[in-house]
């Protein structure tokens, strides 16, 4: 009976685009968020990941940056520069549209690998807002949880390695928002898959 009073946890695709490896002296340049599904002491559920989205692309920070990891966006830093929202104003709200799909519910924002995207993303939420509607620790990395699920070491696993019907059909873009819708079905399946052997539940 306990565990029915546990607060749902409200999973939050989250995927960014960056200029470098690290906050601080690199910049993140957008990042899109999609709701993926609740979780009860009932089980999970899922969510239509087009629902319920949030996107910005922000001014960069810092005149350094990576050619090669800027090229992987597709962004233009001179427009962003003119054009790209203050982070501080995007991540406040941000924050607010989290609080706003998560209520009743704790947010846990979910990556891959969300070791890369959380960085970026809680180093931005406490360097221009002060605080994380995520906590210090709400994330779940999609790459450990298929591992786990898989019995497989976690350096092996790729998306390539993944069972087809686990993967979305929509394309990889490297635009925040679609990769964040994308990578919520797989987390949608992931957390539905009984793992191998077995026959998807949908």
């Amino acid at each position: 009976m306990a565990a029915r009073r546990i607060k749902p946890s409200l999973y939050i695709s989250v995927d960014i685009e960056a200029d470098g490896p690290i906050p601080g002296p690199y910049s993140m340049l957008s990042f899109g968020a999609a709701v993926a599904g609740i979780q009860d002491a009932d089980g999970f559920t899922a969510a239509d990941p087009e629902e319920h989205t949030f996107y910005r692309e922000l001014r960069p920070i810092s005149g350094e940056f990576v050619p090669e990891a800027l090229a992987v966006s597709g962004l233009d830093r001179e427009r962003l520069e003119r054009e790209g929202s203050e982070p501080a104003l995007a991540l406040a709200e941000f924050t607010d549209w989290v609080r706003e799909v998560s209520a009743g519910a704790q947010p846990v924002m979910c990556g891959y690998p969300a070791s890369y995207d959380w960085t970026f993303l809680y180093w931005y939420l406490i360097r221009f807002t002060g605080s994380s509607p995520f906590g210090h620790s709400g994330c779940i990395d999609m790459k450990t949880l298929y591992a786990t699920k898989a019995g497989l070491p976690l350096r092996a696993v790729a998306k390539g390695t993944m069972p087809r019907e686990l993967l979305s059909r929509r394309r990889h873009t490297h635009h925040a928002l679609d990769d964040a819708v994308e990578q919520a079905e797989l987390f949608a399946n992931l957390m539905k898959w009984p793992g191998p052997g077995s026959s998807p539940p949908w």
